[in-house]
């Protein structure tokens, strides 16, 4: 994990990362402690109830997400997003000064006004947020940079709440909340300076300020590419479940576990530290790429630990004082609670870092911002409607365990019919597993596959699962020429079909099928995919590279791209292989967790990938080893 945390030594990340995290601080400080104070001085500000109050406070928070990110999100695409990050900065101690106003003059009006200006700012910063770390960052980098953005927006809203708390508590005039918040907020002023530049996208663009016309224009620049889409229904799904999950840790605590405000606290902590460590352990599974096959991964663990934390929740433990939390920490029934809220948070990171940095690579540039905003919004409006289902359905007397259930089994329905709709995802998910899980994988040279553009991969061909092999380990989707007899293997045939593969069959056995595999080839390179072949036209029978026919030849005449040469070793010999002649006589000599490898070699120009001259590239690439 040392790659990601390097990035916080680096000018074109840090200042960055410092400007969110005192934001993300900030917010959740000056929020949590008005909250705080309206709660146990209400008498002192309002007749209102205090339960109203913090419920008031949220929806005011939350309220310029729906008015304004549609004009952020266009503000981020027109203006250098460096600059709009210190004049959003500059927005936020101006915000602090009028909270001091309404402190000084005991104004419930004029302090709901400074929140509600709060959230102008975060729904100004939000955008800018995720935008610009693919102006800085190079594509392997994406998963570092969002993974610690993720980790350190949970750490600072956790330590942000507590501290609001604190301050809430411990000062003599409530004006000093204003005060120690106009310092952060400074703070983050002189972070943000050192943001290198980022130059505008689209610095011609015409600001709309009609926000419901520009909140439709947002989701329609996100429903251009329906994979980015659909990622954003799961961002917004998980801030809903997330959400659910934290808006009941008070009642949880008190109601469920007969805890006090220690323990409230203790769970909070414990679901934060496992976001952060989920979404530092996300570089590393991912190998540095955008790995989405982490989100199904991430959605199981999501449901089953859900499921678990209602059957963990201990019962009559509540009584009429709270207990110690030491006396808490004792019992195995609590241990189990916070592994489960742990590990909630672990699969969260899991399935929230890789969904980020996909809509991120996969944006246009021109709209990556207000593809962002709509994020926004539609994150925003889930948060809502969670919180109202869940007050609707805690109302009619549904416990909050029952709620937890609830919540995962609808988790589970949700990620179903998303990776119905986008299969790439589960599938990424199974070639994920078999070369994780079932081989250890080495690559080198995968940075020669290209991140965009149309480019032809060649391999040598040395199992069933070699496809799934080089799906598992590229960053990006491949459609694959095969033999249509693997192409309709039972499992594996399951993975093809729906990753967009194209079955071929030799002229002699079916010639329609050939010219159809050829033409597809074409759309699929002019789409700028990219395609993969095994020109040795079928499974290898000894363990040795078989001559490459000239379909290559064909292809390239037709599309001239480049070409990427690879060779994999060690799975001749494994259950997927064939083995036939004196191989028989050791059949199956690589079992389960054997060492695999594959190894990519620089792209060669269309004009010089002669049929040889790969076949001279595959061999030299993988050595002896087969």
């Amino acid at each position: 994990m040392s790659g990601q945390f390097g990035l916080l030594k680096q000018k074109r990340f840090a200042p960055f990362f410092a400007t969110q995290f005192l934001g993300a601080f900030n917010d959740n400080l000056f929020k949590n402690a008005l909250v705080v104070l309206l709660t146990f001085q209400a008498a002192h500000w309002t007749t209102l109830k205090p339960e109203l109050l913090a419920n008031l406070a949220a929806g005011i928070f939350i309220l310029p997400f729906f008015l304004f990110s549609a004009t952020a999100g266009q503000l981020a695409d027109k203006l250098d997003k460096a600059m709009l990050a210190r004049l959003v900065k500059v927005l936020e101690m101006a915000i602090m000064g009028v909270a001091a106003v309404g402190f000084f003059l005991t104004s419930l009006p004029v302090l709901m006004g400074a929140l509600f200006l709060l959230g102008c700012h975060s729904t100004l910063f939000g955008p800018v947020k995720y935008a610009i770390l693919p102006q800085h960052l190079h594509a392997d980098e994406l998963v570092g940079g969002n993974a610690l953005i993720e980790a350190g927006t949970f750490v600072a809203i956790l330590l942000g709440t507590l501290a609001g708390g604190l301050l809430a508590g411990s000062v003599e005039h409530p004006a000093w909340i204003a005060v120690g918040a106009f310092v952060v907020a400074l703070a983050g002023y002189v972070t943000s300076r050192g943001i290198p530049a980022a130059p505008a996208p689209v610095p011609e663009l015409r600001i709309n300020l009609n926000p419901l016309s520009e909140t439709w224009r947002n989701i329609a620049f996100a429903r251009e590419n329906r994979t980015v889409f659909l990622s954003i229904l799961g961002i917004s799904w998980f801030w809903l479940y997330g959400a659910l999950f934290l808006a009941q840790f008070p009642a949880y605590a008190k109601f469920v576990l007969g805890g006090g405000e220690s323990s409230v606290t203790l769970l909070l902590a414990t679901f934060t530290v496992g976001i952060g460590l989920g979404s530092m352990l996300c570089e590393r599974m991912s190998g540095k790429h955008v790995e989405i096959g982490l989100v199904p991964f991430g959605s199981i663990g999501l449901t089953l630990f859900g499921l678990d934390l209602y059957f963990a929740s201990p019962a009559g433990l509540a009584g009429t004082t709270p207990h110690d939390l030491l006396a808490l920490l004792s019992l195995p029934a609590i241990w189990r609670v916070l592994f489960d809220l742990l590990m909630l948070g672990v699969f969260g990171g899991f399935f929230i870092v890789p969904m980020y940095a996909l809509v991120q690579l996969r944006s246009a540039p021109e709209h990556r911002a207000r593809v962002i905003a709509a994020n926004n919004i539609l994150n925003a409006l889930f948060m809502v409607v969670g919180a109202l289902g869940a007050a609707a359905l805690l109302g009619h007397g549904m416990s909050i365990p029952a709620l937890f259930a609830l919540g995962s089994l609808l988790n589970a329905a949700v990620a179903i019919y998303i990776y119905g709709l986008v299969p790439e995802f589960l599938l990424r998910f199974i070639a994920w597993l078999l070369v994780r899980a079932v081989y250890r994988l080495r690559t080198s040279g995968l940075e020669h596959i290209p991140h965009e553009g149309a480019a032809v991969l060649v391999a040598n061909h040395v199992s069933f699962a070699d496809a799934v092999v080089i799906m598992g380990a590229a960053p990006r989707p491949i459609r694959f020429v095969m033999d249509h007899h693997i192409f309709r293997t039972p499992l594996l045939g399951f993975i093809f079909r729906h990753c967009g593969a194209i079955p071929i069959a030799s002229a002699k056995e079916d010639p329609a099928m050939l010219e159809a595999a050829f033409a597809e080839v074409a759309r699929a390179l002019a789409n700028g995919d990219l395609v993969g072949i095994f020109p040795e036209g079928g499974l290898t029978r000894d363990g040795e590279l078989q001559p490459f026919r000239p379909g290559i030849s064909r292809i390239l005449r037709d599309n001239p791209v480049p070409v990427v040469p690879m060779a994999l070793s060690g799975l001749w010999g494994s259950f997927f292989s064939r083995i036939e002649g004196k191989a028989m006589q050791t059949p199956f000599r690589r079992g389960m967790f054997s060492a695999i490898a594959l190894r990519v070699g620089p792209p060669l120009p269309p004009e010089a990938a002669t049929p040889e001259r790969l076949f001279a590239s595959v061999l030299a690439l993988r050595g002896d080893c087969r």
